[in-house]
């Protein structure tokens, strides 16, 4: 992995293009911004930045790009699927992290803890019986 984040550093040196891939999530709650989120993907090594968060946090969990929609879940993401995040990790407001060796994601964000359901939704507690 760290073979091919310097080979793809060493092609871009030479204006060979690799890629680049940028998300911004953003989440408005009574009309203000309770997150600003920005990630960086290229070269095998992802940028995670947490602009604002209300919370102070902006929590990040990774699923892999195969999850597969589910037909019984209306089309969202299979929930076995992303039961087994491959990355869950926290970064404060105002600050980032970077990681390398990351491929190919899907990225949830939220400015509150806990895994997320599928389609990147806060799990439904459980109904007491």
């Amino acid at each position: 992995m760290q073979l091919s984040a310097l080979l793809y550093f060493i092609l871009s040196l030479f204006g060979v293009d690799v890629g680049r891939s940028t998300f911004v999530d953003r989440v408005v709650v009574d009309g203000a911004y309770a997150l600003s989120s920005k990630a960086t993907v290229e070269a095998g090594g992802a940028r995670f930045e947490c602009l604002r968060s209300t919370s102070g946090h902006c929590y990040y969990t990774l699923f892999p790009r195969q999850c597969p929609p589910s037909s019984a879940a209306g089309g969202k993401l299979d929930a076995a699927c992303l039961a087994k995040p491959t990355e869950r990790f926290v970064v404060a407001d105002g600050d980032s992290r970077q990681l390398t060796g990351l491929n190919d994601f899907r990225l949830c964000v939220s400015e509150k803890d806990g895994t997320p359901g599928t389609g990147c939704q806060p799990p439904v507690p459980m109904a007491s019986k």
